[in-house]
């Protein structure tokens, strides 16, 4: 009987010798370390979120600089070839003149000439005057008026394809997305060849998305994609479609 008692208590005591232990605080610090583990990978991801905002909006930038240097580009081929068109009409009409039977003979003047000429001059000013107040002065307000009055005045003008994205991109800066759709709506719209399509169907995208209208912000971007691959507005429109889901 003895023998049986203790042969009971040998097992009872090897039983306990073999059970796991729980090191509780080795538990706690392990849940401290993937508590600590998530907030990095959610910081990282709120990193990294901002950082593309930023890229896209640096991507944005550029855009808008290399369309204004397109603009001075064409501008200057503009005025080299009316330059050479005057010294053309000039060395015509003195051709004339030397060849005039009698100095009492009619002569065109120079009159008309200079007034065409100025009133082209008086265009190319009244255009720059306007993105100047844009990109040089930051007047953002003055330059609203500024581009409408050009349109009014000079609605036969190259310009005016990029005076409506001018007056479309200053009316979404001031949250006035209605007014900033007619204007990126009729650059797209009237104005298929122009060098601002690409730039003016993102705009437009992102103004139907923060008008809430997302479907059709999809449909442009989608647009932008397909007809300009290759362009920074494409990838722009890439990023928006992303971030739509």
């Amino acid at each position: 009987m003895r023998l049986s008692l203790l042969a009971v208590l040998f097992v009872a005591g090897a039983s306990n010798a073999d059970a796991p232990v729980t090191d509780l605080s080795t538990t706690g610090q392990l849940n401290e370390q993937v508590t600590q583990l998530k907030r990095l990978i959610q910081a990282r991801g709120a990193a990294q979120v901002n950082l593309q905002q930023q890229i896209n909006d640096l991507q944005e930038e550029v855009s808008e600089l290399r369309g204004v240097t397109e603009e001075h580009s064409y501008k200057l081929d503009q005025i080299v070839d009316r330059q050479r068109e005057l010294y053309i009409e000039i060395e015509r009409r003195l051709s004339n003149l030397q060849q005039a039977p009698a100095p009492t003979q009619p002569e065109i003047t120079e009159q008309p000439l200079v007034q065409e000429y100025g009133g082209s001059l008086g265009e190319n000013e009244a255009y720059d005057q306007a993105v100047n107040l844009i990109l040089k002065e930051r007047r953002y307000d003055d330059a609203i008026p500024a581009f409408q009055k050009f349109i009014e005045q000079f609605p036969s003008s190259i310009y005016i394809p990029n005076a409506h994205y001018w007056l479309g991109q200053l009316q979404f800066n001031k949250a006035n997305y209605n007014e900033a759709k007619k204007h990126f709506g009729e650059v797209i719209s009237s104005y298929p060849d122009s060098t601002k399509r690409s730039d003016a169907l993102l705009k437009q995208g992102t103004v139907l998305q923060k008008l809430g209208d997302t479907a059709a912000a999809k449909k442009l971007f989608q647009q932008v994609i397909a007809e300009f691959p290759e362009s920074n507005s494409a990838t722009l429109a890439k990023s928006r479609l992303v971030n739509l889901g």
